[in-house]
């Protein structure tokens, strides 16, 4: 487990982010939903990818049933690892485990169609670990982000 694919912080509001980020700051998106509202935001940035989601939202997917406290302990944002299957999700899950992670939530089947979990770190960074068919990667590993 040696990469970083998609750091995703929790915003409060999507289209004001949306404007700091690609009109304010220049960021090259890609924005899933409608503009005045989005889904989700990602960042087409070399290396690394960014993505901004509703905090809310966020939080759920965490734990539907008891998310993490926003503001106490949570601070709005994941650590993701993308798999190029769902045995490397169960993997990943095994490796963490061993290492002293707390799992927060088992890999499942997820709304958007892909396999993901949780688990927290010893510092209380959330991590999620998921695989989608759809997704590819390039030479180096990293996600490709497109439409």
């Amino acid at each position: 487990m040696n990469r970083l694919n998609l750091l995703t912080l929790g915003v409060k509001n999507m289209r004001e982010s949306l404007q700091f980020y690609r009109d304010g700051l220049g960021f090259d998106v890609v924005v899933y939903g409608e503009e005045s509202n989005p889904d989700v935001i990602f960042f087409n940035n070399n290396g690394t990818k960014i993505s901004l989601f509703p905090i809310e939202r966020l939080a759920k997917d965490i734990n539907e049933h008891q998310p993490p406290e926003i503001g106490a302990g949570f601070g709005g944002f994941t650590l993701a690892y993308n798999g190029k299957s769902k045995e490397e999700v169960d993997e990943v899950f095994i490796l963490a485990e061993k290492a002293g992670a707390k799992i927060v939530k088992q890999p499942e089947t997820v709304f958007w169609g892909g396999y993901s979990g949780y688990f927290q770190d010893p510092n209380g960074y959330f991590w999620e670990v998921a695989f989608g068919e759809m997704w590819e990667f390039d030479e180096n590993d990293m996600l490709i982000v497109k439409k």
